[in-house]
């Protein structure tokens, strides 16, 4: 008989890390624009939690994704090891959050439940193929982001070099509004749906649904609860993202934010996972590498690489312990 007790639970902790993820994440969104002072601090996190919420609510092929590809058959694993990883993510995000490192939640979530799931049905129970799937487009994004961001940076300069500088910086102010904008709606259409994910995954081991279809309550409340995480705010990590990788003016913003949203919503389509976290920031290391290669600060650069490399492996152990000590109360 399916245990309510244990998927109130998972629903909780999942609505949980989608507020965590807001407030972490709101940076990849606004930290550009609040940074060139586009737009004001204020308005752009309230602008920003109304777009995460509306972009959360328009697909749900990511979230199958997560819950489909991550382990062989929902059968196979039981609530309290959905709990566990949760648990591990939130403590990962919250620890990095405290820090100011802008580590990806979606890292941080995948980890969680890989390390719950071997230590709860074994290596088998993992979809090898389909982590693999998820994993190579979490390291693909942000260096296709790069790649990207400087091709755009280079043709704006191109289209820009005859007109002046005052001119260039009031319109890209303008623009930036803009990007800045299909940021946010874009970052709601891919993070949100990992938690709609992981608690359509928990529903379906639960026997609560059939399918691996995501009910319409869970799309709204994970939207809702995105929405209302980033309209909290994550200073510490916005002034990681928006000053200590590159010096960005709203020419150099207005780039990072288009490109940004452009990579995220092709991901969203394909119905791949992304991490807007390692996005954002490859698009402004692209930007300001097109600008100069040295103006970019490349010792937070390599800092924010370690944490990513760390995340995965770190939030599994995490996971796993997680695993172990809530094993005993239920």
């Amino acid at each position: 008989m399916p245990d309510t007790s244990l998927i109130i639970l998972v629903v909780i902790l999942a609505l949980t890390f989608d507020f965590i993820n807001g407030f972490h994440d709101t940076a990849n969104a606004i930290a550009t624009c609040v940074s060139t002072r586009a737009i004001r601090p204020g308005v752009a996190i309230i602008g920003t939690a109304v777009l995460n919420f509306l972009g959360a609510m328009i697909s749900t092929g990511v979230a199958k994704t997560i819950g489909g590809d991550i382990v062989m058959s929902a059968s196979m694993i039981t609530e309290v090891t959905i709990v566990a990883g949760l648990i591990g993510a939130i403590i990962w995000n919250l620890v990095t959050w405290w820090f100011g490192m802008p580590s990806s939640s979606s890292h941080a979530l995948i980890g969680g439940i890989i390390g719950a799931v071997i230590v709860s049905a074994g290596i088998s129970a993992l979809n090898g193929w389909g982590i693999l799937k998820i994993v190579l487009s979490l390291i693909i994004s942000p260096v296709a982001a790069m790649i990207c961001g400087y091709i755009l940076m280079k043709i704006v300069f191109a289209i820009c070099h005859s007109y002046k500088p005052a001119r260039v910086n009031l319109t890209a102010n303008r623009l930036q509004v803009l990007s800045a904008a299909l940021m946010a709606f874009s970052h709601g259409s891919n993070d949100a749906q990992k938690s709609m994910g992981i608690i359509t995954l928990a529903l379906l081991s639960g026997g609560f649904i059939g399918t691996l279809e995501v009910p319409d309550i869970v799309k709204l409340l994970c939207a809702a609860a995105m929405a209302c995480g980033t309209s909290v705010g994550g200073w510490k990590i916005i002034r990681t993202v928006g000053g200590k990788i590159f010096k960005m003016h709203p020419i150099h913003g207005f780039a990072a934010d288009l490109n940004s949203s452009l990579v995220i919503f092709s991901a969203t389509l394909m119905h791949l996972p992304v991490s807007t976290t390692h996005v954002v920031s490859g698009s402004i290391m692209g930007v300001g590498s097109a600008e100069r290669v040295k103006a970019v600060h490349w010792d937070v650069a390599r800092q924010m690489v370690t944490a990513w490399v760390m995340t995965i492996p770190c939030t599994a152990l995490m996971g796993a312990l997680s695993y172990l000590v809530v094993h005993t109360f239920f």
